[in-house]
């Protein structure tokens, strides 16, 4: 399932072809996706421009002049794709497009007209609705913690959330409620980059004399999901960007997937191990993480 710096990838691509234009015609070619759309949303979004796109967690939100809010979630193989006037650029050949569900017509502030289209053939994306003065409360969004980008995100922040949980740390780390759009990728990841174990209590890490850990692994978060958005994402299975290509990070993975592979960490000699926590697959290297 995308992550945070796949939605982040594909927002990136879509926002200069899509802030500022307006939405002209919507073909809407099913009732549902995950969930059925809202009432009227093919007719609530015509004539409406964009003013914004933004991302909140692992959802893309488009910003409408309106007050109205599109809210998508691209569930396991939801993507998104530009075709401009020409038919040819940003124009993924290998998706199937039977499976395009969403069509926006667009005029763009610039001149020119393009289509955005939805392209999901499983069908676990959703798109819905925020009601004007509804976004921050929508139930998607109300609940979710604070971005794990930006300076935001601290090691006194880290402390603060996870004192006196006995949960792994991994499974904290995991909690949305917590901290918005981490996924099971990044955070072995970026546990590995602070040499902390995905096993210890995530109350492990606060207090004064655990700072340090807290605030390597802080910085850890934010450089791995920097990282990330700069390669365009991990292009496991059915994520692409916008253009068609895939993302590269996963030629980056220190542990993720590597199983039984040398711990990439100079002087080390461990091997990566893989367990399951909460049924999802954690690697790691017990020698190095503690």
């Amino acid at each position: 399932m995308p992550e945070l710096p796949e939605v982040e990838t594909v927002r990136r691509g879509l926002q200069p072809v899509m802030e500022g234009a307006r939405i002209v015609a919507v073909e809407q070619r099913r009732a549902d996706l995950r969930f059925p759309f809202p009432e009227r949303f093919a007719e609530r979004l015509r004539g409406r421009r964009i003013e914004a796109l933004g991302r909140r967690a692992k959802y893309l939100t488009i910003h409408l002049d309106d007050g109205l809010c599109v809210i998508s979630h691209l569930g396991m193989s939801g993507s998104y794709r530009i075709e401009t006037e020409d038919g040819a650029a940003h124009n993924d050949g290998s998706k199937n497009t039977l499976h395009d569900h969403l069509v926006l017509h667009i005029e763009r502030k610039n001149g020119g007209a393009a289509r955005i289209i939805y392209n999901d053939p499983r069908r676990f994306g959703f798109i819905t609705l925020a009601e004007p003065g509804t976004f921050d409360c929508h139930p998607s969004l109300s609940g979710l913690g604070v971005e794990p980008t930006g300076n935001a995100l601290s090691g006194e922040l880290l402390a603060q959330l996870f004192r006196d949980k006995k949960s792994p740390l991994k499974a904290a780390l995991l909690d949305q409620r917590l901290i918005a759009g981490l996924g099971n990728i990044y955070v072995c990841e970026a546990l590995w980059r602070s040499g902390l174990s995905p096993a210890r209590a995530a109350g492990s890490i606060a207090g004064r004399n655990r700072a340090s850990q807290a605030d390597a692994l802080a910085y850890a978060i934010r450089e791995v999901i920097t990282e990330a958005i700069a390669a365009g994402g991990s292009s496991l299975r059915d994520h692409r960007q916008t253009d068609g290509t895939l993302g590269y990070f996963q030629h980056s993975f220190s542990v993720y997937d590597r199983e039984g592979s040398p711990c990439p960490r100079p002087g080390c000699g461990g091997t990566i191990e893989r367990i399951v926590q909460s049924g999802r697959s954690t690697f790691f290297c017990a020698r190095c993480q503690k």
